[in-house]
């Protein structure tokens, strides 16, 4: 693992989700088909039914599921789960489920209880959603829906999430121990309703130095090698004759992406805006930090998700017109810019950072990489208090709402990401074109939002989704990736040839 969380409440964080995705279980899951299209599987509901208007879902929870402390499964801890989304807190997934009726009464305090879900029995209950909403199934795959236990978590309290005794779920592993620093370990749990994990267990090491990371994978002490994180090292394995049969690529439908902040000045211009994304010289930082390995992006929506638009114009790398923009925003001599680094990123997170600054330098804009603790960054940027910074969003699931409307579908969404975004209409038309039932007119509004968006208002700056590589170790056997290109909800399909076999 590139760092060590703070938590693994995955309703409480966007980034560290391998305890949610390994420990728990979601109501649905999704995957592709052969063609390359979405599919909503069962998982926890072994089946539902819509109502004709599309605002009642009817679910049926498989029986005999236990989480790994030996209770059962019941429509109560479901209930427990998404009320709990609504009023942790610290709860940053709310918008998984604040499309159910009584939601942001629950959320605002004027109730204690979701109107809209209703419980039959143990195993049934029905949901109604304020609008029909296409993709609220898929939302509910989304690893902050993991469904908790009920009892343990509330007799944890804050511990759940960072005490691995309270971090109960019904998925593949259970986590047994968190030393700080060093790693988690998670074993298989035996009593899965899946079925027991082809491995034993997994050993997750906190390590971010790719020295050592190379080091342990040479030495055989990691299975996993992900090479993101050896930088230029990633080349002899890329290139290298002795790894290319353990080679494993995989596109990863999500982006990295430069924020700016429209509440702080001069970033409120948009000429200002458009000036710094057209002084970033973008495949040269692909090349540079990641060897090419990946596609630029010019919107919101990356290659490989639904509604992915290859008609977006190129936002061309134009230092001059950066300039004459600055200068038509009174900016001849520039401005001070800070900038952001999370203390958690990757080493080539910093890398794309350093050189963006370099490019801005160029037109006048003077950029200070000011690197914050995790803790202290989280914040900030939760209360729309960074400038500017870097990061990805992977795809939690495969459709456009959960790009645009995440980081632009209201002023909650676009604070919590310091964008700042101010114009109410767009805001407005994201938040109705979710309960657009033709899923072309939908994906037409989407994409008529995104240009508007990117292109118009530059509200941010995409950079590139990118291809993952990974190399096995010899013992390895079944690597494989979700939907997404992520491998680490495939851990339980992976297996350990031993030294006597």
């Amino acid at each position: 693992m590139e760092d060590e969380p703070d938590t693994v409440d995955f309703q409480c964080t966007s980034i560290h989700y391998t305890i949610a995705q390994n420990v728990f279980n979601r109501l649905v899951e999704m995957e592709n088909d052969e063609a390359g299209n979405m599919q909503i599987l069962p998982s926890l509901a072994k089946s539902w039914e819509i109502s004709d208007d599309g605002r009642e879902y009817t679910f049926h929870l498989q029986e005999a599921v236990e989480f790994s402390n030996g209770k059962p499964l019941t429509a109560s801890d479901v209930q427990f789960t998404f009320e709990r989304l609504l009023t942790h807190p610290d709860s940053c997934n709310s918008d998984i489920v604040d499309i159910i009726v009584g939601a942001g009464e629950l959320e605002s305090g004027e109730t204690d209880h979701l109107e809209g879900f209703r419980i039959l029995d143990d195993l049934n209950f029905v949901i109604t959603i304020e609008q029909p909403f296409e993709a609220f199934l898929a939302c509910l795959s989304m690893p902050g829906a993991s469904i908790l236990d009920q009892e343990s978590t509330m007799a944890a309290g804050d511990l759940f999430g960072k005490d691995p005794k309270w971090t109960i779920g019904t998925g593949s592993f259970v986590l047994r121990k968190w030393t700080p620093g060093e790693g988690m370990l998670l074993t298989a749990n035996q009593h899965c309703w899946m079925g027991i994990p082809k491995c034993e267990g997994l050993d997750l090491r906190f390590v971010n130095d790719a020295r050592e990371i190379r080091r342990m994978f040479e030495n055989g002490e990691i299975d996993v090698l992900d090479l993101d994180e050896l930088g230029n090292a990633a080349e002899f394995f890329l290139h290298g004759s002795e790894y290319q049969d353990r080679l494993f690529s995989v596109p990863r439908i999500g982006i990295t992406y430069i924020a700016i902040n429209e509440s702080i000045e001069p970033l409120s211009d948009v000429r200002v805006r458009k000036a710094m994304q057209m002084a970033i010289n973008r495949p040269v930082l692909l090349a540079a930090v990641y060897g090419g390995r990946g596609q630029i992006e010019n919107g919101i929506f990356p290659h490989g998700l639904y509604g992915y638009n290859p008609d977006l114009p190129e936002i061309p790398y134009d230092p001059e017109a950066a300039k004459e923009l600055l200068a038509k925003a009174g900016l001849e001599d520039g401005f001070d810019l800070t900038v952001s680094v999370n203390s958690a990123s990757t080493r080539w997170e910093l890398q794309v950072l350093e050189m963006a600054k370099s490019m801005w330098d160029e037109v006048g804009i003077r950029a200070k990489i000011k690197v914050i603790d995790e803790s202290d960054f989280m914040s900030k940027r939760k209360n729309g208090e960074l400038a500017c910074y870097t990061a990805q969003w992977m795809a939690d699931f495969n459709d456009p709402d959960n790009f645009i409307y995440t980081f632009f579908g209201n002023s909650h969404n676009t604070t919590y990401r310091s964008l700042c975004y101010s114009d109410e209409k767009v805001m407005k038309r994201i938040q109705q074109a979710r309960v657009i039932s033709d899923s072309k007119e939908r994906i037409k509004e989407y994409q008529d939002l995104e240009r508007i968006i990117v292109q118009e208002d530059a509200a941010w700056i995409p950079l590139y989704s990118r291809t993952r590589y990974y190399v096995t170790s010899e013992r390895l056997q079944g690597i494989q990736a979700s939907w997404n290109g992520s491998v680490k909800n495939k851990y339980c399909e992976m297996s350990i040839i031993s030294d006597e076999e």
